[in-house]
């Protein structure tokens, strides 16, 4: 791999924000009551100029947001999840979210990017059926998706042909309308990649990264298997999905890769608060991150934070303060 022309090259010595913003609990395992029409009131009200203020306050690199996750609701509108779906209400927001955050926070310099999962909403059943993401084999660990939770669509095979070119039509016009406003995808569950991407023929990798890569071929990917760092799947990622949770992993790996794992940029990415997207304080004192930011980019790598924001999508003082210092760290360390 030729480095110097890596799509994450940009990545090297960087850090950034996450933010998960969903109707319920970040990984949630049960469907809750909300409404199409509560979800567009949220969506509306969320103040993208603020938010791009406070991430270029505090001199983050780049930004990701969560598209949508388990719940079904999504924060940007897609005929062709629509057209599938068929839902009466559909659970996907009016206003294109994802767009006007893009266009705030890249004029701020700021890179943006986006985050998806790899299946279908779990705890949307309606959806998970009219997709075609009904697998026979137990797909536990898509947030509880199990056999006997909903009905064997006939006619879908092991490697669910049918979801991934669903999930490939609806990302790809999600990609082509935001185009290269994005600047990278983190694809959350990859679990079962050896049933459905480690393939010659499509559906596969190299039929997804294309979908994801529609409106941006310099998009950088990165395919989230587990939680460990480094993670790396294979020839498709461009940064490692780097998900950590209860503990900080000190890498032992920069004597002889200060940059790259076999190809692919190191990054970490957790939580600041005491999980995904939660919390009032951060769980580890501003010093202590900014130190393992400093740890990370030193080396070459990004460090991605995890916080949560309000509903109309400010982030609160314990965590402006803490993120302040954080952008403080010796990028020349």
């Amino acid at each position: 791999m030729n480095c110097s022309n890596h799509r994450a090259g940009w990545m090297k010595g960087k850090w950034g924000v996450f933010v998960h913003y969903l109707p319920d609990q970040a990984s949630a395992t049960k469907e809750i009551d909300f409404s199409p029409e509560k979800w567009n009131n949220w969506i509306d009200n969320f103040n993208v100029d603020r938010l791009a203020s406070q991430l270029a306050n505090v001199g983050a690199d780049y930004f990701f947001i969560t598209v949508g996750q388990n719940s079904g609701y999504y924060l940007s509108p897609n005929r062709a999840y629509d057209e599938i779906v068929e839902r009466p209400d559909s659970r996907l927001s009016n206003r294109d979210l994802v767009a006007d955050l893009a266009e705030a926070i890249t004029a701020k310099g700021i890179k943006f990017m986006v985050y998806v999962s790899s299946h279908a909403p779990s705890n949307d059943r309606f959806a998970v059926e009219k997709l075609g993401c009904t697998p026979e084999w137990d797909a536990t660990r898509w947030a509880k998706l199990a056999p006997g939770t909903y009905k064997i669509i006939p006619d879908i095979d092991e490697r669910l042909t049918v979801f991934q070119r669903n999930w490939e039509r609806i990302i790809t016009e999600w990609s082509s309308r935001w185009g290269d406003k994005v600047s990278g995808w983190f694809i959350d569950g990859c679990y079962f990649s050896d049933i459905l991407y480690e393939h010659d023929d499509a559906p596969n990798y190299a039929s997804f990264s294309a979908a994801l890569r529609a409106g941006n071929p310099d998009s950088a990917l990165a395919f989230n298997t587990g939680v460990k760092v480094p993670v790396v799947t294979g020839k498709y990622d461009d940064y490692a999905a780097g998900e950590l949770s209860s503990s900080l992993s000190v890498p032992t790996i920069w004597d002889d890769q200060p940059e790259y794992v076999n190809g692919v940029r190191y990054q970490v990415l957790t939580f600041l608060g005491p999980w995904w997207g939660a919390g009032e304080v951060p769980r580890f004192p501003a010093a202590l991150a900014q130190g393992y930011t400093e740890l990370v980019c030193s080396h070459g790598g990004a460090m991605t934070w995890d916080v949560p924001v309000a509903r109309t999508g400010e982030i609160n003082d314990s965590f402006m303060r803490a993120l302040e210092t954080i952008g403080r760290f010796d990028r020349q360390a």
